[in-house]
């Protein structure tokens, strides 16, 4: 589950700043990242005629090398910049280049584009006429890459600070920035890839890689694959399709407790009562359709009171609204915007800031819902989540993403690494199934998904 660190604009000078301490070059660091940047272009444009855009700091300085690189390697590359180098390094590699070197404005575009403009650390948007000419230069190319970040793009928040086009790819140096996961920058990136440059990045942050899972032992049973149990109420589809979900997701045993005659998979077995007392039961999911009235309150009353390993959505968390301390630690929330704003109110920062700040202020994990979900730990883990098909944005797909969650944490036991695999499993459900889904068509698409990571 654990991918490449995400780094803040700061903690990204940090790190750049403790390999400069321990004796790492600047000038050379510069080299390696454009390099590593050169390397990822050449093999997806080839010998494709090519503008790189340089600004005046260090990532035109990145620019400059890898158009060196480029051309090395037998590209017709032209450079064109906005503004002389400002930097030491910048300097260095305008005058290794020393080949001709155009105005932006005035520039013919190019079948390959490389925006080597503006990196981390922006903090206001390009003049309204370099931002349109970076658009139409871009949208004449047939590639498009951007070199550490678009040009445009707030680092930490993923704002979007001017116009930016699409781009086919960002290249992130040495590790992925906030900007790369979080919408709406996210989305103007088709593809992103991670260039090491040789530099420890280290960080609580990462992103949401593919989780490596197991199958059942040859002496596995029900019991001991994990019995979740699963509290129904007013609207008792929500319910089904979150108990379809922990079924599949590897739980040896599901038992939804709701009212009678409802239509469930035959492999579930349906209770009336709320009878929680079983020990058993490795994760218990309060939530969906279960309602807000009073007698809902009183179900959630008794589910917490159960004492055993939880996932809370929907329903369950307005229930909870003003009331974060009746909250079991280590228990796994699944709120979307409006249930999280409830919950936490208007927290500042980012949302993988307001996520963290939200675990430690519950004591539980939060997977703060959405195309760009954020899964966060008390104790500072956060793992980011890029790319979820549009496509999950109809009713009840939550609901199968509580029940991922239940279900995995009847296996794992660990509530961070089971809202991890949830979400991508969940994700990775919606890519397989296509488009134009309705909830219900990811719990067929559950089975491959997983297969796909034993």
């Amino acid at each position: 589950m654990v991918g490449g660190p995400v780094l803040t604009a700061a903690q990204m000078r940090a790190a750049e700043q403790a390999a400069f301490d321990a004796g790492v070059d600047d000038y050379g660091l510069m080299e390696t990242a454009g390099a590593a940047a050169a390397a990822i272009i050449w093999r997806a444009g080839h010998r494709r005629d090519t503008l790189i855009l340089c600004g005046p700091g260090n990532n035109g300085g990145d620019g400059y090398v890898i158009a060196r690189i480029l051309r090395d390697h037998g590209v017709p590359v032209r450079v064109a910049a906005l503004g002389e180098s400002r930097t030491p390094s910048g300097q260095r590699a305008r005058a290794a280049w020393a080949g001709p070197v155009e105005d932006m404005m005035t520039a013919a575009p190019a079948t390959q584009l490389v925006d080597a403009l503006f990196g981390t650390g922006l903090a206001r948007g390009l003049d309204e006429g370099v931002a349109a000419r970076l658009c139409a230069l871009a949208g004449a190319a047939v590639l498009t890459h951007a070199v550490d970040l678009p040009s445009g793009v707030e680092t930490d928040s993923g704002a979007i600070l001017s116009a930016v086009p699409q781009f086919g790819t960002c290249i992130a140096l040495g590790a992925y920035k906030p900007a790369h996961l979080l919408h709406p920058a996210a989305g103007v990136v088709a593809r992103l890839m991670l260039a090491d440059i040789g530099i420890a990045t280290p960080g609580t942050v990462r992103r949401l890689a593919a989780p490596k899972l197991a199958a059942p032992d040859a002496g596995a049973h029900k019991y001991s694959r994990g019995l979740v149990a699963v509290v129904g109420g007013a609207m008792p589809g929500a319910a089904a399709l979150a108990a379809g979900a922990a079924a599949h997701a590897g739980a040896g045993m599901v038992r939804l407790h709701a009212a009678a005659g409802q239509a469930i998979p035959h492999a579930i077995v349906s209770q009336a009562a709320d009878d929680l007392t079983d020990p058993r039961i490795r994760a218990l999911l309060v939530g969906p359709g279960l309602g807000r009235d009073a007698q809902a309150a009183q179900r959630l009353a008794r589910a917490l009171a159960a004492g055993h390993p939880t996932v809370l959505d929907a329903d369950a968390l307005m229930l909870l609204a003003g009331a974060i301390e009746r909250i079991p630690a280590g228990a796994i929330l699944t709120p979307h915007e409006g249930e999280f704003q409830r919950l936490f109110g208007d927290l500042p920062g980012s949302k993988i800031d307001r996520a963290l700040a939200a675990a430690r202020k519950s004591g539980a994990v939060v997977v703060y819902k959405g195309a760009d979900s954020v899964i966060a730990a008390p104790d500072g883990r956060a793992a980011v989540a890029r790319g979820a098909s549009p496509w999950l944005s109809t009713a009840g797909t939550g609901d199968v993403l509580a029940g991922l969650c239940a279900g995995r944490l009847a296996v794992t036991g660990d509530p961070f690494r089971a809202a991890g695999e949830a979400v991508w499993l969940h994700g990775e459900a919606a890519r397989r199934a296509g488009a134009a889904f309705v909830a219900d068509d990811l719990l067929g698409a559950l089975p491959a998904a997983i297969a796909a990571r034993l």
